[in-house]
């Protein structure tokens, strides 16, 4: 078996999701964002807008500055990407929507599902026909949209029956507006000849989804490549045997590592890697924390629904990337009115070099601020690195 230390895993696993290679010196434009979706497979979206929203945030750790109107053309404009829930809600290049059918076709109906079915058996239908009539349409548009039932997810039944029709691919989204999803029949958001592609059977659909996350991870245990694409362990352990049985796989024994890593035959182990990055709590990166406390020895948790008084680190915190480890973390928020990025806490990792990253760190800052139309930074007075960060910004 062959045998990889772990900085070598470190390494592969950057180097498979886009990270080390030079920034652009021009801008960054389409081929750029294929070339992400290529290193990444997808990318996950989230609605948390304190600095910015999480699916910008991968192509500017990766390439630097860009118009965040690129990303979102290629969802609803260029069609080259197209939502669903990958790992969590997310954008998926638009010839995965095979692969995906057979989750569409597997979905079960939840609580208030069965209870809205139950309670207003004909409701489904009527919302169907309403967005199949006047679509693209969005929750408010409809005739009767019911009220939310509290914050948060309280969703009324309304917006219940769009993300049901949503999740079994009856329908899809066709926009975005201030975040706010538009829905619309398939047939009028994807590409033409996407749903003429014949579905996979699941078995086979899933040993291509391995085989992505495979690719992604560059390195990674069996419970690495099923949480790329939330893919149940009991359904991806039989077959990442198979995939190793037939060579598709490769095993490795990593340093430190208590089960064998995975790769694609002939991945690439870079003998040295050499990357600078703001990266984001949803970034593909870091999402599977227990896969980035092993790669990195970098415990991560997000605190957003941790009382104030209880957060360690801060509400929405970036981990640092700094050559091939993650050396701090900073908590970041926007401040759009004051035109500020503001640095509520800065931390640098136990026996780092505090002026070195303060010195990368500060430039990366203002690079983040200017990609977001904020004139200055404001390293506030929290956390072991701020003192000296605050000096270098």
């Amino acid at each position: 078996m062959r045998k990889l230390s772990s900085a070598q895993a470190r390494r592969t696993a950057l180097a498979a999701q886009g990270f080390g290679g030079q920034r652009p010196v021009d801008r960054v434009d389409v081929r750029h964002v294929r070339r992400l979706f290529r290193d990444v497979s997808l990318v996950q979206i989230d609605s948390v807008n304190v600095a910015v929203r999480a699916h910008y945030m991968p192509l500017f750790s990766r390439f630097g500055p860009y118009q965040p109107e690129l990303m979102d053309s290629f969802a609803y404009s260029r069609r080259e990407v197209f939502e669903y829930w990958g790992h969590e809600a997310s954008f998926l290049p638009v010839d995965r929507h095979p692969l995906m059918r057979f989750r569409m076709e597997a979905m079960r109906p939840w609580r208030s599902i069965r209870a809205l079915m139950e309670e207003h058996p004909e409701y489904m239908s009527e919302v169907f026909d309403e967005v199949a009539e006047y679509g693209p349409i969005t929750v408010s548009d409809l005739a009767d949209p019911g009220k939310r039932t509290g914050p948060w997810w309280g969703y009324g039944k309304g917006k219940i029956s769009l993300e049901w029709l949503f999740a079994t691919g009856r329908l899809a989204i066709a926009d975005r507006r201030n975040f706010t999803r538009y829905y619309d029949l398939p047939e009028r958001v994807l590409p033409a000849g996407i749903l003429d592609v014949e579905p996979l059977e699941k078995a086979e659909a899933l040993r291509e989804l391995l085989l992505l996350s495979a690719a992604a991870t560059g390195v990674g245990t069996a419970a690495d490549l099923a949480d790329y694409y939330r893919i149940r362990m009991p359904d991806a352990r039989p077959l990442i045997a198979e995939l190793v049985e037939s060579g598709a796989l490769v095993e490795v024994a990593v340093d430190g590592w208590p089960k064998p890593g995975l790769m694609l035959p002939g991945a690439t182990v870079p003998r040295a890697l050499s990357a600078r990055a703001l990266v984001s709590p949803f970034d593909s990166l870091i999402w599977f924390r227990e896969r980035t406390e092993r790669l990195f020895d970098f415990h991560y948790r997000i605190e957003i629904y941790v009382p104030q008084p209880q957060r360690k680190f801060g509400y929405y915190v970036y981990p640092f990337l700094l050559g091939d480890e993650l050396v701090g973390r900073v908590d970041l928020k926007a401040d759009r009115a004051a035109g500020k990025l503001l640095v509520r806490g800065s931390y640098s990792e136990d026996g780092r070099d505090r002026e070195i990253i303060a010195a990368e760190l500060a430039d990366e800052l203002h690079l983040m601020a200017d990609w977001l139309g904020l004139d200055d930074v404001v390293v506030e007075k929290k956390g072991d690195l701020a003192g000296t960060l605050r000096k270098r910004v």
